[in-house]
């Protein structure tokens, strides 16, 4: 009985020992190792739980487009995140959503938005999170980087090509009357001159749309800076004014010199008009931003390899350069609490991957600032025109970019100085007394 007893017992240690065994192993896999699994992208680590962020984009439809694709690819990469798009309207009613939200903890997760002075506005340093060590943020040309700063700190990645401003031409004119591209102001306005009294337009003006009148003085900001590097954080702290800088004038004078040299109907002219005249030949210039490529596809796409791009010109051929306009940005928000989540997103956006995904929705207009993302060969060359600037180094973000202090009226302004109205120095001073409503909304030092 003894040995049955015995023998009974070492059974039932057996099986609880085995029992144990089973319980804790997974073919021959140890319980810590089991409770892994396979994560996206083949690599191993604790399960993930499933995540929700939210983002917040305007309702343009290449923003919508573009925030889709990159969800998209996102997903694909990390399967346990789900991003949540939500839309706001655009210009000043969505910039006023966003400075709510903001102030009332609201705010998605991620947010697009606008680089340059308008993101200034939102008090970054207060509201946004600091990727400046972040290591994907050495994905980001420099040039950004500037545009999204405040208090030496960096707060977003950009979300599309940069824009240049500067001048479409027709080549078909330049062809047929024999003109070169300039590449100093004086030689601009002598193929202004040649075209006079031709059925050809120098210039072709479209003040129906104010806010086209503004390009030929925004545009040379590269100039402006090249004579005067300064002058940026001078006209931000109240140092420097157009009225009263050469330099930062010349970009007002420049406009007075074109006035009769537009469009007859140059007053009654739409932005989209412009751009069928400038198509059809009518006109031979047209100072705009490279947005305008992207329309010209979409409407007139059997013209779109007559068109060509060139900077404004300055005074010297050497130094003949780009102002540039950035991109808008993607933002965390500060009080997110997604915070690791969110910084994946931005990471995939600030990757040749993201840049991929973004080119499929909306074609490049100028390049990327991306380390290693390139332009696709299928870009017209009215584009392609504009990498040389970008190569050689010559080109400068717009004033806008740069600085906070930009005047609400200058469109109003520049049509006065456009159509003659007022000269350029009248205009300069105009302007300079503009932008100090919003210097002080602003809380600016020196204003």
């Amino acid at each position: 009985m003894k040995k049955a007893a015995l023998m009974l017992l070492a059974i039932a240690l057996i099986a609880s020992v085995l029992a144990a065994c089973s319980g804790s192993s997974n073919n021959g896999v140890s319980n810590s190792d089991s409770n892994s699994s396979t994560t996206n992208n083949g690599n191993t680590g604790n399960p993930r739980d499933k995540v929700t962020l939210s983002l917040l984009v305007d309702n343009n439809p290449d923003s919508i487009a573009t925030a889709e694709k990159l969800v998209e690819e996102f997903q694909k990469k990390y399967d346990y995140i789900t991003v949540e798009t939500d839309i706001r309207p655009g210009g000043s009613e969505g910039d006023n959503i966003v400075k709510t939200r903001l102030a009332t903890g609201d705010m998605t997760d991620v947010f697009f938005y606008n680089s340059g002075s308008l993101l200034q506005a939102l008090n970054p340093d207060t509201n946004l999170l600091d990727l400046t060590n972040e290591p994907f943020m050495s994905n980001v040309m420099d040039s950004f980087k500037s545009t999204v700063t405040q208090n030496g700190k960096v707060f977003g990645v950009p979300t599309g090509s940069s824009m240049a401003g500067g001048w479409l031409y027709n080549k078909k004119v330049y062809e047929q009357h024999n003109l070169q591209v300039p590449k100093t102001w004086e030689e601009l306005m002598s193929n202004l001159k040649a075209l006079e009294g031709t059925d050809v337009a120098p210039i072709i003006g479209s003040y129906k749309d104010t806010w086209t009148s503004q390009l030929l003085v925004l545009a040379d900001y590269y100039n402006v800076q090249l004579a005067d590097p300064s002058f940026a954080d001078d006209y931000t702290h109240n140092k420097a004014k157009y009225a009263s800088n050469p330099a930062a004038l010349r970009s007002f004078e420049k406009l007075e010199e074109t006035v009769g040299l537009m469009n007859k109907d140059y007053l009654a002219t739409t932005y989209d008009a412009g751009l069928r005249k400038l198509a059809e030949g009518e006109g031979a210039h047209y100072p705009m931003l490279s947005f305008a490529i992207s329309a010209m596809q979409q409407n007139m796409p059997e013209a779109i390899e007559d068109i060509g791009f060139f900077a404004q010109p300055g005074e010297s051929a050497d130094t003949h350069g780009l102002t540039v306009w950035m991109p808008g940005g993607a933002y965390i928000y500060k009080n997110s609490p997604r915070i690791e989540e969110a910084k994946l997103f931005l990471e995939f956006i600030a990757s040749v991957d993201g840049v991929k995904a973004m080119s499929e929705v909306a074609a490049p207009i100028g390049p990327y600032l991306i380390v290693g993302a390139d332009m696709p060969d299928s870009v017209p060359q009215v584009v392609k025109d504009i990498l040389p600037y970008f190569e050689n180094g010559n080109n400068a973000a717009a004033l806008e970019f740069v600085s906070p202090v930009k005047g609400p009226s200058l469109e109003q302004i520049t049509v006065e100085v456009g159509s003659g109205q007022k000269t350029a120095l009248e205009g300069a001073e105009l302007y300079d007394r503009d932008v100090e409503k919003q210097a002080q909304q602003l809380g600016l030092e020196g204003w």
